[in-house]
């Protein structure tokens, strides 16, 4: 039989992770609001900073929270700042990206960066697939190399920072 004690303890514990996941939907929105304030050359490509929220939660909290926390984020980010279109591609891209980089960090073959890269290009691919679909043309597939290279990049920027931050937050702050 459960004491109240640990009643008490199990129920602070589920607070604690419920107010852990909102504060990380929260920075994610941040991250996305910051990065829709500056230009990029080259419509489409991003740094992906809401990504480094992601790679945390995964390599921190698990694969379900990343899940959580970027679909939560995508579905607010889209409803606040985007339309249909946006949050389709965002959906698209995020959850293809999310999925890739849980599968390779079960592996332990790869670092944070080499799954934060892939994660950036997954993103790129997932985008281009519904715009195919949307469009109705493969045309549009002459972009994924442009797209993958700034996907490379932004993918080892956040990759890089997402292993510090990993690394540094120790697991008896997120309750571990």
């Amino acid at each position: 039989m459960i004491s109240q004690e640990e009643k008490k303890r199990m129920w602070m514990s589920s607070q604690n992770k419920i107010a852990l996941r909102g504060v990380m939907v929260a920075l994610a929105m941040i991250f996305s609001y910051i990065e829709s304030l500056v230009p990029y050359p080259i419509p489409g490509i991003k740094l992906g900073l809401t990504n480094i929220v992601v790679l945390f939660a995964l390599y921190k909290m698990g694969a379900k929270d990343a899940i959580a926390i970027n679909f939560v984020r995508i579905v607010l980010v889209g409803l606040t700042f985007g339309n249909l279109f946006s949050l389709t591609y965002s959906l698209a891209g995020g959850m293809l990206s999310a999925a890739v980089m849980i599968v390779m960090k079960k592996t332990d073959k790869f670092s944070v960066t080499a799954v934060s890269v892939a994660g950036g290009i997954m993103h790129n691919v997932g985008q281009i697939a519904v715009a195919m679909f949307v469009l109705q043309t493969k045309a549009i597939a002459f972009y994924l190399p442009f797209l993958w290279v700034s996907g490379i990049g932004a993918g080892v920027i956040v990759g890089l920072v997402g292993k510090i931050v990993i690394e540094r937050i120790p697991d008896k702050i997120i309750g571990g």
